[in-house]
């Protein structure tokens, strides 16, 4: 890795770690591999120069991230504190150069090392600290409150291994350990020396303290150290910055000399062992009540870490914990955070002695929840005695916040059933309602889409909607336009750009203007072939990662998510099948030719899931091969999809598959990833779908299928799937076709649990909404014939997704919730 060009003299370049021109950034990447990796150039390989090009770019997001640092500590500003177990942020060093202003400066210093940028960025390793929706979402958000100036903290957990890589043996899914720190992250900063202590198990000791006040004191059983690791989050325009503060655990002693001595060599690291467990993996499997534990485990550990540093920090600017809800707003991002109002509660009380009534105003001005689950089921509990096994404290905490909870309730409300809105689940085994806890103990509730919203104060949470109406308010999600347009999608962006200027990169709601083009004929061509260039680009990488050779004038329709029978992946499979009946019955049928591509991962102990992936798959094998089929119909499944590879995805989709039951999808941020790249969207009224389909205009928004409330009347009617089977030939002929063995080597057994739910049970509706779905996909078929028209549809999508920017979304929570004013 040497530079082609004259050496230069340093002398003429005073800047060298933090310069924006092509010769300081030169100078930066040759002095990162010697002095910070080294490695002299001859000896260099793509990850040293991925790394040489990483701490090149760190080192100019310093200066912005320390002057927004130094900006909270020197001023009276309110911080947001966005608490969440997952952080799914997706590459870095694409985004950092686009937000920094410097990819085109970095592409050329890279050419004059002989190195392409665009390889450098594919070897990148991403993280991953997250699931899906949840962390992509909070990723999402601090970007957004970075790019408009918000101060802002992201806590979560520096898993060591994240969401497991997939892989397909035989069509099954097969995970493997994600290994993402293995060479290296050079986006993280260490913070040895910001370590806090997490108490666990133990008991507790009540006493008088010297003022005649009750004090409980906590003899915890084992203590875990948390230690900082910070990622710099930099703003569009590098204006202002967010920080990203994950916990890795640590043992409090991290080797015992004494058992060494003695021989005993194993309990020597026991306790350094037994101690990382809780930041070793995402979401350990929790069937088991070790898991269970492990969970609960990592929940108080990022969260106390968290808290304890944030007291610290808040004391650093204040001489008084009584305006700590002036400084910080704390954002739970779903259940998994909602033990910080117990947590909060006892390090006031107990750590610092504050009465009663004082920490719990300033705890319920502090925090503020956001519910992302529809399902009872999903929201999240504990067992009492594993709870108080762990967290004995916390549970005196909580019972006295139910008890003075419930006690307002009776005062307030005498004829409000208490049962429903208890901490304490009361039957045959006792659990702890974690959403309960965060509903009573935060001052502002929100849902994620409006159908969302409206659910849960009629559903999930009514009782606490009918008590506390003023808390509830909707905040829609939203996906940040930097990363999932100007990044991932440059051609189309250059396109909008030499239309409407770049004001739209930060302010989304003017891709309105490109409406006026919509009738310029010269614009729907160059659309096109921008979604030409796109496919052409993709198909030519999947070519050389699977040996697959794509249509690229054929409908590319595409659904790629997690993998859950309530998403209805099987839906989509029942259309791609009925399709090949058709052919099959009739090999001269003219249908347009379609692309259907899926991608996602299924949980590891989701049988149902991962055997509908194996079906996918199945069925990709056997349609992709059949001469009758002659191309009109081709089936690709990606594996281990990715925010990397959701990247080169939502560029080239021309039909976007947003299927789920209604009122099971909270929100969803997918559906408008692909509507903001021109996908056109196929779906049901669930979700933010609803809300897409309103802003879009129902005309540019392919809908079927039953309703909320719909489906509700048909299940109380006594819903009886078999009939569906019945009564509709070709519904019958392709389940007949699963179950036949074609697509399982003769075993007519395998897919029989798939079959036996659909007529049977059919807990998600599949077959109640099939011919509405079939129907509603002969029309996308119409419609795609007609290029100028589907083109038109194309834009207006485009055109109207700016309600669905992160930045629309963050401006709502600083207004309604945060009351935080905007820089801006």
């Amino acid at each position: 890795m040497q530079p082609e060009t004259k050496k230069r003299k340093k002398a003429s370049i005073p800047n060298a770690r933090t310069g924006m021109s092509l010769e300081e950034i030169e100078l930066d990447l040759a002095e990162s591999l010697l002095y910070v990796l080294g490695k002299p150039p001859a000896m260099s390989t793509l990850n040293d120069c991925y790394l040489a090009v990483a701490y090149t770019v760190r080192n100019r997001m310093m200066k912005v991230w320390l002057k927004s640092v130094e900006d909270f500590f020197t001023r009276k500003e309110k911080a947001v504190c966005y608490f969440s177990a997952e952080f799914l942020i997706g590459p870095q060093l694409g985004r950092n150069l686009f937000n920094l202003g410097i990819y085109d400066t970095m592409k050329q210093a890279l050419g004059a090392f002989g190195l392409n940028l665009d390889g450098i960025i594919e070897h990148e390793q991403e993280p991953g600290l997250g699931n899906g929706g949840l962390g992509r979402l909070a990723a999402c958000y601090i970007e957004s409150m970075a790019t408009l100036g918000v101060p802002a903290i992201g806590f979560g957990i520096r898993y060591e291994h994240g969401i497991f890589q997939q892989k397909f043996r035989d069509g099954w899914q097969v995970e493997l350990t994600d290994n993402w720190l293995q060479k290296g992250y050079p986006w993280e900063i260490p913070r040895p020396e910001r370590v806090y202590d997490v108490k666990l198990g133990g008991y507790t000791q009540t006493y008088m303290d010297a003022n005649g006040a009750f004090r409980v004191h906590w003899i915890p059983g084992w203590v875990v150290r948390g230690m900082a690791y910070d990622i710099p989050i930099v703003g569009y325009a590098a204006k202002s910055a967010a920080m990203l503060r994950l916990w890795k655990a640590e043992a409090t002693e991290s080797f015992d000399i004494n058992d060494f001595n003695t021989g005993d060599y194993y309990g020597a690291v026991e306790s350094k062992i037994t101690s990382e467990n809780i930041t070793k993996v995402l979401y350990p499997n929790d069937e088991f009540l070790h898991g269970k534990q492990l969970r609960l485990e990592q929940q108080i550990f990022f969260v106390s870490c968290s808290l304890q540093n944030l007291i610290e920090m808040h004391l650093l600017k204040e001489n008084t914990l009584d305006n700590f809800h002036e400084t910080f707003a704390g954002q739970l991002n779903d259940t998994h955070p909602a033990i910080a109002v117990a947590e909060l509660m006892r390090l006031f009380v107990d750590e610092h002695d504050m009465e009663w009534e004082k920490a719990w105003h300033i705890t319920r001005h502090t925090f503020s929840y956001t519910n992302h689950t529809l399902l009872p089921e999903a929201l999240e509990k504990w067992s009492l005695p594993l709870f108080a096994r762990v967290l004995p404290r916390h549970l005196e905490i909580i019972y006295e916040i139910n008890h003075r909870f419930l006690q307002q309730v009776s005062e307030m409300s005498p004829d409000m059933p208490l049962e429903p809105l208890s901490l304490i689940e009361e039957g045959g085994e006792k659990y702890v309602r974690m959403a309960n806890l965060a509903c009573v103990g935060c001052h502002a509730i929100n849902g994620v889409a409006g159908i969302h919203t409206e659910l849960l104060k009629k559903r999930t949470i009514r009782h606490f909607y009918q008590l506390f109406p003023e808390k509830f308010s909707n905040k829609t999600n939203g996906v940040t336009p930097r990363r999932f347009m100007l990044l991932c999608n440059p051609r189309l962006s250059n396109l909008i750009t030499s239309r409407i200027g770049d004001g739209w990169i930060k302010r989304l709601d003017m891709l309105k203007n490109l409406e006026e083009f919509i009738d310029d004929p010269d614009f729907l061509k160059a659309w096109r072939q921008v979604k030409r260039d796109n496919k052409h680009e993709q198909v030519e990488y999947v070519h050389q990662k699977t040996g697959v050779m794509l249509n690229t004038e054929s409908l590319f329709d595409v659904q790629v998510k997690r993998i859950h029978e309530y998403k209805r992946q099987h839906l989509n499979l029942l259309h791609i099948l009925t399709l090949y009946n058709r052919i099959k019955k009739n090999p001269g049928l003219d249908i347009p030719a379609r692309t259907f591509i899926f991608g996602g991962k299924a949980a590891p102990g989701y049988y149902m899931a991962k055997l509908i992936i194996k079906l996918i798959n199945s069925v990709a094998e056997v349609v992709n091969n059949d001469p009758d089929v002659g191309g009109r119909l081709n089936i690709i499944f990606i594996r281990n999809f990715n925010v990397k590879i959701g990247q080169r995805v939502y560029p080239l989709a021309d039909l976007s598959e947003q299927i789920s039951t209604a009122g099971m999808e909270a929100s969803g941020t997918g559906n408008m990833k692909f509507s903001m790249n021109g996908a056109l969207t196929i779906g049901t009224l669930d979700g933010a779908n609803v809300e897409i389909r309103e802003e879009v205009g129902p005309e540019n928004f392919f809908l079927f299928g039953h309703t909320v409330q719909e489906l509700d009347a048909l299940k109380t009617s006594g819903y009886i799937p078999y009939k569906y089977y019945g009564s509709n030939p070709e519904l019958r002929g392709v389940i007949d076709l699963i179950s036949s063995g074609i697509f399982s080597g003769g075993k007519q057994d395998l897919y029989r649990p798939i079959v036996d739910e659909l007529l049977f049970h059919d807990t998600y509706m599949l077959l109640a909404d099939y011919q509405a779905y079939v129907d509603c996909q002969e029309n996308v078929g119409r419609i795609w014939q007609d290029q100028d028209q589907w083109t038109r549809m194309s834009i207006l999508n485009v055109a109207r997704s700016g309600k669905f920017s992160s930045d629309r979304a963050i401006r709502e929570y600083c207004r309604d919730i945060w009351h935080i004013d905007l820089k801006e």
